[in-house]
């Protein structure tokens, strides 16, 4: 039978990357089950410049390179393989990838979230040239241009809302003829000089080549369709946390994040942590992921101390 780790990673992304960083120089020797796409959401993101340290910018996939490679210097291993099965049931847990079978005293869930997407034709070839799901991310890089939010909830106001600071124009696409969203926040939209909003909509194309030049438009009333230059495409239907592997195994909220205790990355087994978009509905940065990738890290240590 292997030997007891003191920690498994599962999951990469800043927060997996960071926690294994920080248990690896702890002497934790941290095991680390980086998933067969490793690196998260900014292995599909093009410039980042909104990360500490990269005056320039950097590209995504280029960042969670340099993260692996620090991890790795400092002796985690790294395996890019995708956990089947847990059991946190029994101690040590059991960690299952495939046929393999792992032990661990603490495990530290980092398997990020995935933005919803439309699912149409150019959404794909043009993520990162025009079409992007992060507002903070990406809205500097589109000063003085006219944008295109899809949605009608909360995520989609305050996208919209934020886009402002940059945009000549934002329009809001919405499927229905009234927001999902809360009072308030559709209240801010609606009475925003920038913002317009097309009701009974929805964007079934992109179109460019390099980059976004335009949309179809399908009325959601009677299915005639129109064309709209636009110069991006903001998709605000909803994050979804990557969680399956738990369900039932461990306490989620009503939208399937991972529930933390005490202000901690704690869950609600004494032993198993949470760090990154798994655990954050409201923030969704690289920089905050690291931050509770680091806590993590702290915090499995501290309890393995404990248990000694």
């Amino acid at each position: 039978m292997s030997a007891i780790e003191n920690v498994i990673i599962i999951g990469s992304g800043p927060a997996g990357y960071t926690a294994a960083l920080y248990a690896a120089r702890a002497d934790l020797n941290p095991l680390v089950f980086e998933g067969s796409q490793s690196g998260g959401q900014l292995m599909i993101t093009t410039d980042v410049e909104n990360y500490p340290g990269f005056p320039d910018g950097i590209m995504g996939p280029e960042l969670m390179d340099q993260f692996r490679k620090q991890a790795d210097r400092f002796g985690a291993r790294l395996i890019t393989t995708d956990v089947t099965e847990v059991d946190f049931g029994q101690r040590p847990f059991i960690v299952r990838a495939g046929a393999d079978e792992y032990r661990a005293h603490t495990v530290i869930i980092s398997t990020g979230a995935t933005a919803k997407w439309l699912g149409i034709e150019g959404e794909e070839r043009l993520t990162g040239r025009g079409v992007s799901a992060c507002a903070t991310c990406d809205g500097f890089f589109f000063r003085d241009k006219e944008l295109i939010v899809v949605g009608g909830g909360d995520s989609a106001m305050e996208e919209a809302i934020f886009l402002t600071k940059f945009a000549s124009k934002v329009t809001i696409v919405h499927r229905r003829d009234e927001f999902r969203a809360s009072a308030i926040m559709a209240k801010r939209a609606l009475e925003h000089p920038k913002i317009e909003v097309i009701w009974n909509a929805q964007v079934s194309e992109i179109h460019g080549t390099d980059e976004v030049t335009g949309v179809t438009l399908t009325d959601t009333t009677n299915g005639q369709t129109s064309e709209m230059a636009v110069d991006g495409v903001f998709v605000a239907i909803g994050h979804k946390p990557n969680t399956e592997l738990f369900e039932g195994v461990i306490d989620l909220d009503d939208k399937g994040y991972i529930v933390l205790t005490d202000r901690s990355t704690r869950t609600n087994i004494e032993g198993v942590f949470a760090a990154g978009d798994v655990a954050d509905s409201i923030y969704r940065q690289a920089i905050t992921a690291a931050g509770s990738g680091c806590a993590a890290a702290i915090d499995a240590g501290n309890l393995l101390a404990e248990l000694e």
